[in-house]
């Protein structure tokens, strides 16, 4: 009988006790603990294709091993401890996944996620945790003070890498946006790092964070859920855990408390394969962005957009077969530089072209919802500014690089 299949979990290799060990976590967040486990027991797990049974197992660690046997029980010690855990495709991790989803079904509002762990959750502390975003070495030397009193910025391209790492683009990205007169309605296009089935993934759910709560703009959904070929919400748990808009949530609420709403909209791929060059071709994409265009340029409210984009993953982390160096931080921020002269032109094409040149070798993750950011202002938003560049290590080996580019109006 064949064992059942290993979900896609991530995997970074860690030391326990001083020895070398794997550590599997959930990135759907349906199960919050991360496990670790040995090499041997790493290796059962990895060989949980969905086909193979025990002695398929078996015969693979002997031979990965050089001759060592496994006995059967072992193995279904390994399978069990995965299967309680909620890291296997079984009916054990069905019922958990039905139950988390029917839960934040129920919820009125996003909870904060990430409050306590990737920022301060007691208000006065984010409030002083985010003042230093702006005063810190590389900031732009000061706090917001006075709001602007002309038309909203209508375009912001600010990272989505923890306030820590991107804290400069953040600070420059909304210090600009606040210079700006104060809009109504913000939407924001966000990735959903895990992908989905459909290319935007809809909530009409509130945000909550430490500093208030962010509401929807419950008719602007609406009217872009009209405009969907697909069901607007059958993937709206994706926005659960998601960050990518959680900290542009977070950064609304500290520049305006609850007086803006939002659009919520997260990105998965918009093409359905690198061959489309151009995401305007798909019909549905294209349709959905015309509805964006349309309702952000109505002027029923003042409207802002913000991509929350990073922009490309390299080095070990993410793949790549070699280190991050001097020589290859010169070459992605040459081809950053080379994307991010579309977005500063408005021409969302161009960008998507400029990125995909090397089948995204980079790995742009921000590059739907810059481009879909740039859609929706296309013919309302003038030349771009670039107020920040950068790049931040990511723990496990790699480099991260993100900008904060403010489209006049």
């Amino acid at each position: 009988m064949a064992l059942p299949a290993l979900r896609n979990i991530e995997m970074v290799p860690v030391e326990q006790d001083g020895q070398p060990a794997i550590c599997l976590h959930d990135p759907e967040g349906y199960v919050e603990e991360q496990v670790v486990l040995s090499p041997p027991a790493f290796f059962v797990a990895a060989s949980l294709d969905g086909t193979s049974d025990v002695v398929d197992v078996q015969h693979a660690f002997a031979r990965q091993f050089g001759g060592s046997l496994i006995m059967s029980d072992d193995v279904l010690k390994v399978v069990d401890f995965l299967d309680e855990h909620g890291l296997l495709l079984s009916d054990t991790f069905y019922a958990l996944r039905q139950r988390v989803v029917e839960a934040f079904a129920r919820l009125p509002a996003r909870p904060a996620h990430l409050a306590g762990k990737s920022y301060p959750q007691e208000p006065d502390t984010l409030r002083a945790f985010l003042d230093e975003l702006f005063t810190r070495e590389g900031g732009p030397g000061h706090v917001p003070a006075t709001s602007g009193t002309g038309a909203p910025l209508p375009c912001l391209i600010v990272p989505h890498i923890d306030f820590a790492r991107g804290a400069s683009g953040y600070a420059h990205g909304y210090l600009r946006l606040y210079e700006h007169g104060k809009p109504d309605t913000v939407f924001v296009f966000g990735v959903s790092h895990v992908g989905g089935e459909v290319p935007f993934i809809l909530t009409r759910k509130h945000f909550e964070t430490p500093l208030g709560l962010i509401e929807t703009d419950q008719e602007a959904v609406e009217q872009l859920a009209s405009a969907c070929d697909w069901p607007p919400y059958d993937e709206e748990i994706l926005h659960r855990i998601e960050h990518s808009i959680e900290f542009q949530a977070v950064m609304l609420a500290y520049l305006y408390g609850p007086a803006v709403r939002m659009v919520p909209i997260l990105c998965a791929a918009l093409t359905p394969s690198p061959d489309v060059r151009d995401p305007a071709e798909v019909d549905g994409v294209a349709r959905f962005l015309s509805a964006c265009k349309t309702v952000a340029g109505s002027d029923t409210r003042k409207t802002a957009v913000v991509a929350g984009a990073d922009l490309a993953h390299v080095g070990p982390r993410f793949g790549d077969p070699f280190d991050v160096d001097e020589a290859v931080l010169r070459r992605i921020e040459q081809r950053d530089r080379e994307d991010l002269a579309f977005v500063n032109a408005v021409d969302p094409e161009g960008f998507y072209r400029s990125v995909m040149q090397d089948e995204n070798a980079r790995r742009v993750c921000g590059l739907g919802c810059i481009y879909a950011a740039l859609k929706t202002v296309e013919g309302r938003a003038g030349h771009g500014e670039l107020l920040h560049y950068g790049s931040a290590p990511d723990p496990a080996g790699g480099e991260v690089s993100f900008a904060g580019i403010a489209l006049g109006a």
